[in-house]
């Protein structure tokens, strides 16, 4: 008893002090971030692990909820420090002291709701999508506000945060901290030089890479908090691949990779370089249609008939499907489009932290373009909305694309429009015009269009489809998608460079990525059709593994090209079953998939492997280490970024062309001699 007196003596007395406002702040902090975490876990209740796991996520919750406020009260601490008592007795102090505490609180409501919103979407905690978008405040903003109907649950917030101020207020003890000690200068930073400590010690001490892995996805995600995760992705946005993941000895892992890339029956030009340069020989004759590439925003395979038979929003995509040929096994190589479009254009694995198309130095790359500009394509990006957003405009513009965006157009080419661009009817139109500008110069082209409206606030003209726009949410979206895309064909279809296009129809990734496992392969799978009105690709279905990385290649092998490559990818067609791969990742966890197994490279140099069925997507812990699978994945990854970093990855000047292309055929034609 006596204990406990002194303990609610000693916690009253260090409440009634000055520095009591950072202890309550922190206990305020607390409290919301566990109710938080309790809301977070009653939404997503079904996908939780109801075991011990979530005792341990209680736990680590805890530790890391204690050192994001400890950073978080720091300003509070540093004020309390500096300023007198005799400020705070005036009435302008205290009505300041007010007003910064009903901010601080709105600020932490408003950080609940923030994740809350994020959580419904992605299902994680605040990660490198939420540092995207603080960048890129314009869009996001404009995205919420037409998403969510924000003045009510702003005013909610306001009304919340001050109800919670008049409760601490009626506490007396704001009254105790602002006016009842009269300490000199020397004093409060004495005093206060302790509590600093404290806090100092404890922000800096806990670690992120402390968190340990969790057999359900979900039950980590709890453990973390929000603003520590947060900041925790600012800090890991560009990973060091050598410094963080497991590598092998260059020679090695050079080694692995180029004996990898020749399965498909290609020629090493430069073995023993870092270098992915091999000769890829294809039967003629060399067809050379024009090749509108529709890369559709969020578009999941169970969204389309062809693949999912119980799903009926895709009626026009699935009547395509049946003249076209369709890839049923491909998956995304990430979550973001900046991922898709990284392995569409570049045939890369997708590398640890930012996107090459957000990373410095990305300029003159080996791209899909960049051999079609070699055979006299004119090549061009299409975007419904403003190229700047996630650097798109730099990196196609300096990979010698035309740039075709909101800026670009005319204001009368725009007839619908929310935050992220024009709706896909006018991103259509201005293809048709662009298309038919080339075709009278008597030029080829292909185009790479990204479209917008498959995203939320999943807003579209009225009256196009039987769903309404914005209330009907993503099935509204994913209809009003497969709409425009028949409008296009049926269009494009009275127009005289039709028969002569290939049209190909792939999405950038799937419309959610979250999962009970650190990289769920149901969520990256993806559809891709390819459409050749001309006839010059029969209609089909290839059911080889592969990811976007695998398209570039696969296109130019259909339409009988021979060149010298960089692509890391394959044409599948030419590579055997049990040696087709797809490598998918996030931002850290970066995954490698074949013949039913999957090895997962993470910082730390750790890794973790399982047995996948696709039929299911049902994945199964492995306890003895798959070494080939490791290791392939291992050079994938590690020397993807070497090659980028060194520079060795870039297009092929005039002069390189011609030299590569006629050693190329040397050996193919050495090659095909000692064949029996």
């Amino acid at each position: 008893m006596k204990m406990k007196k002194t303990l609610v003596s000693s916690l009253h007395n260090w409440l009634s002090s000055r520095y009591g406002a950072v202890l309550l702040f922190l206990g305020t902090y607390l409290c919301i971030s566990w109710l938080t975490r309790i809301a977070l876990l009653l939404h997503s209740a079904p996908d939780v692990a109801w075991n011990s796991s979530l005792v341990a996520a209680a736990g680590w919750g805890l530790l890391f909820d204690l050192a994001s406020g400890a950073w978080l009260s720091l300003p509070l601490l540093v004020v309390l420090m500096l300023l007198p008592a005799r400020f705070f007795q005036k009435k302008l102090g205290q009505l300041l002291a007010g007003f910064v505490g009903l901010a601080i609180l709105f600020a932490l409501l408003f950080g609940v709701a923030a994740e809350w919103l994020f959580w419904d979407e992605f299902s994680t905690r605040f990660n490198f999508i939420a540092v995207d978008y603080i960048v890129y405040t314009d869009e996001v903003i404009g995205n919420i506000w037409e998403s969510y109907p924000m003045p009510a649950i702003l005013a909610g917030l306001l009304v919340a945060s001050s109800l919670l101020l008049w409760v601490l207020w009626q506490t007396g003890l704001p009254k105790v901290w602002l006016t009842s000690e009269h300490e000199s200068f020397r004093g409060r930073l004495r005093n206060g030089a302790v509590f600093l400590l404290a806090v100092l010690l404890l922000g800096i001490t806990v670690q992120s890479d402390w968190l340990p892995s969790f057999a359900n996805n979900y039950n980590r995600e709890l453990a973390q908090n929000g603003i520590w995760s947060l900041f925790a992705a600012f800090r890991a946005n560009q990973l060091d691949y050598a410094t963080f993941y497991t590598c092998l000895p260059q020679k090695e892992a050079l080694s692995h990779l180029q004996e990898d890339l020749v399965e498909d029956g290609s020629i090493l030009l430069q073995p023993g370089k870092i270098d992915s340069l091999r000769y890829v020989d294809n039967p003629g004759p060399e067809l050379h249609p024009n090749i509108i590439q529709i890369t559709v925003e969020s578009l999941s395979a169970d969204f389309l008939g062809a693949w999912n038979p119980t799903s009926d929003l895709t009626p026009n995509l699935d009547a395509l499907a049946q003249k076209s040929l369709i890839f049923t096994q491909l998956y995304a190589t990430g979550t973001r489009t900046v991922r898709g479009m990284e392995a569409l254009t570049l045939s890369l694995p997708p590398t640890p932290g930012r996107s090459v198309l957000k990373r410095p130095n990305n300029e003159n790359m080996f791209t899909l373009g960049s051999v079609l500009r070699n055979r006299g394509y004119d090549t061009a990006f299409l975007y419904g909305g403003f190229g700047y957003f996630d650097n798109m405009n730099y990196f196609f513009g300096n990979n010698g694309y035309r740039i075709v965006d909101r800026a670009a157009v005319k204001a009368e080419d725009i007839t619908f429009a929310n935050i992220w661009g024009a709706c896909d009817q006018d991103l259509y139109s201005w293809t048709m015009k662009e298309a038919d500008k080339e075709s009278a110069a008597g030029r080829p082209f292909h185009f790479f269009l990204m479209t917008t409206s498959n995203h939320r606030p999943f807003t579209f003209p009225e009256g196009q489809i039987d769903l309404p726009s914005k209330t009907a949410g993503r099935k509204g979206g994913v209809k009003y998608t497969d709409y425009a895309i028949g409008e296009f064909i049926r269009k494009a279809s009275t127009k005289p460079w039709f028969n002569n296009t290939v049209f190909v129809i792939v999405a950038d990734h799937c419309a959610s990525s979250a999962g009970k496992t650190e990289l769920p392969v149901a969520k990256y799978h993806i559809p891709m059709l390819i459409y050749a009105p001309g006839g010059q690709i029969a209609p089909g279905q290839n059911s080889t593994l592969m990811s976007q990385m695998d398209y570039a290649p696969t296109l130019l092998g259909l339409l009988g090209w021979s060149y010298p490559s960089r692509f890391f990818g394959h044409d599948v067609r030419r590579v055997q079953d049990t040696t087709a791969h797809a490598l998918i990742g996030t931002y850290q966890k970066l995954g490698h998939m074949e013949d039913g197994k999957l090895t997962v490279l993470a910082p730390r140099q750790m890794q973790s492997f399982y047995t996948v069925d696709l039929a299911n997507a049902a994945m199964t812990p492995l306890t003895k280490v798959p070494v080939a699978e490791e290791d392939e994945a291992i050079s994938y990854y590690q020397m993807a970024e070497d090659m980028f970093n060194q520079h060795s990855y870039r297009a092929l000047k005039d002069d390189e062309l011609k030299q590569w292309t006629i050693k190329g055929e040397q050996l193919s034609a050495k090659k095909l001699a000692v064949l029996p």
